[in-house]
């Protein structure tokens, strides 16, 4: 018998990308009655709200506005066996994304969840969502430190972390252990067994990349995870760097601002000795030139050029708000003309 599972799709104006994103949801060779649809939206203005109603979508309304409140207000009402942590920028590929997604799952009660091990390329796509899911990741910094968790086409692995793996036909399982090194797992199609949600989080804030290393902390046992070879379309920036730019900026805001209200400290993950290094990288541009060559000469794609950019644009951003946290003034990324 399938289990039943709720997706989790944070909503603020994302009328543009949402239909596509149902609409891969409704495809999949599934039974009806075991999914449900969670829209957690932060008060939109554009037509969002009407397709929610359109795919029989249950809406929650979400004050805080944020994607990480938007997620803890809805894992709070989970009554399913799963939970898929969805994007509304994100597109089931395949009809048979969800068993597939669910099938290590069911075969293996170790595992607390799975994720697609790549981002799908889409050679018609927007060059920014081409360079992600070439690169492996959607912010560079994460890519630099190793810290990715999607197939990368220039380091030719699913992230720099050095794990305990066994491999499998149809997925990967992971050690996670105490106190080391976590890679960015938790969204864009992650999936959790909804007990493990429900024994690790109490807050009003849910961080994909905490909800993993809160376990582990408070644990101290090690945690089973599956990377399914399958990918998942993040349409992320399409060609907008415009939007890159906004999303970078409410990336850092997010971590600066919540981080008080978290109990995980990201940066200490993120190997922060390594943030004087990224920006020697980003500021020589030679060296994010080098490496754009490097992945053109393996997937030849002009998308790639946009990793000098990308880097330099983000260190920039990173370096300016963090600057402007440190001489306490607000952070704090404003949604009132937020969309997709």
């Amino acid at each position: 018998m399938l289990p039943t599972i709720t997706f989790i799709i944070p909503t603020l104006n994302s009328a543009l990308v949402l239909k596509s994103c149902l609409n891969s949801i409704k495809k999949q060779d599934y039974p009806k009655d075991k999914i449900k649809i969670f829209i957690i939206d932060g008060g939109s203005t554009d037509s969002t709200l009407k397709l929610a109603h359109k795919f029989s979508c249950k809406i929650i309304p979400n004050p805080q506005k944020t994607a990480e409140a938007a997620k803890a207000i809805g894992v709070k009402q989970l009554q399913t066996d799963y939970v898929a942590l969805v994007d509304s920028d994100n597109i089931l590929p395949t009809r048979h994304w969800l068993k597939k997604m669910l099938l290590p799952l069911m075969s293996d009660s170790q595992l607390i969840g799975s994720e697609p091990i790549k981002f799908t390329y889409r050679t018609n796509s927007g060059y920014i969502e081409r360079y992600s899911a070439l690169l492996g990741a959607n912010d560079p910094y994460a890519f630099f430190t190793g810290l990715y968790d999607r197939y990368s086409t220039l380091s030719q692995k699913w992230t720099g972390i050095n794990l305990e793996t066994k491999d499998f036909p149809t997925h990967i399982k992971i050690t996670f252990n105490p106190n080391s090194p976590l890679p960015t797992i938790g969204a864009n199609g992650t999936i959790f067994r909804t007990d493990f949600i429900k024994n690790n989080f109490n807050s009003n804030y849910f961080s994909d990349i905490d909800i993993i290393s809160s376990s582990l902390n408070q644990s101290q046992e090690p945690l089973y995870f599956a990377k399914v070879k399958i990918g998942i379309i993040h349409s992320y920036c399409e060609s907008s760097f415009t939007k890159f730019i906004r999303k970078q900026k409410r990336r850092i805001s997010d971590v600066l601002t919540y981080q008080s209200i978290r109990k995980f400290n990201w940066s200490t993950t993120a190997y922060s000795k390594t943030n004087l290094t990224f920006g020697l990288y980003s500021l020589s541009l030679i060296f994010p030139l080098i490496d754009s060559v490097k992945g053109y000469l393996r997937h030849p794609d002009p998308a790639w050029f946009f990793h000098p950019l990308a880097c330099l644009s983000t260190f920039l951003i990173y370096s300016s708000v963090y600057l402007k946290n440190k001489l306490g003034l607000n952070v704090n990324y404003q949604r009132t003309s937020w969309k997709q």
